[in-house]
């Protein structure tokens, strides 16, 4: 490949592709694609063990980034563990039945959970604590769940 820093030999290159990538056959692709991309995997989608773990086990996740978020307003944030598994459940379950765009679902849920919250937060004194439980959740995402219902009917 010719680059403005000189060629660059791609032999021993691996290059990986997904996503944008998972309705389109290898004819219907650039040629400069073509050969670069030799082997094809079809990748199956996150369940809800794994909506869980990217929930969890990262050490910048999305509880983290929340939690640290309303730590800003002096408000202790906590989340019960049957919380998470239920945001797990509604993400995997909205991707299912809505459209699926994998992990970034987790975004959209914890958004809807959080919009409020956030701004209660901001009006609470100093050293208050908000526990997110799986009432809470269920609450929360209870409209998302009924439009797409609805969503199916409509042409």
């Amino acid at each position: 490949i010719s680059t403005k820093y000189g060629n660059v030999n791609t032999d021993y290159i691996l290059f990986v592709a997904s996503g944008a990538f998972h309705a389109v056959k290898p004819s219907d692709m650039l040629p400069e694609l073509q050969g670069r991309l030799p082997i094809r995997v079809e990748l199956n989608g996150l369940t809800e063990d794994d909506l869980y773990k990217i929930l969890t086990e990262p050490v910048a996740n999305l509880l983290r980034q929340q939690i640290e978020l309303i730590k800003t307003e002096g408000v202790t944030l906590t989340f019960e563990d049957d919380a998470i598994r239920e945001i797990a459940r509604m993400a995997a379950l909205l991707n299912r039945t809505v459209e699926n765009i994998g992990a970034r679902r987790l975004h959209t849920v914890m958004e809807r959970i959080m919009e409020s919250l956030s701004f209660e937060a901001a009006e609470m004194e100093e050293g208050s604590a908000i526990t997110v439980n799986k009432e809470l959740v269920q609450e929360r995402l209870s409209d998302v769940l009924v439009a797409s219902d609805l969503s199916k009917y409509i042409l």
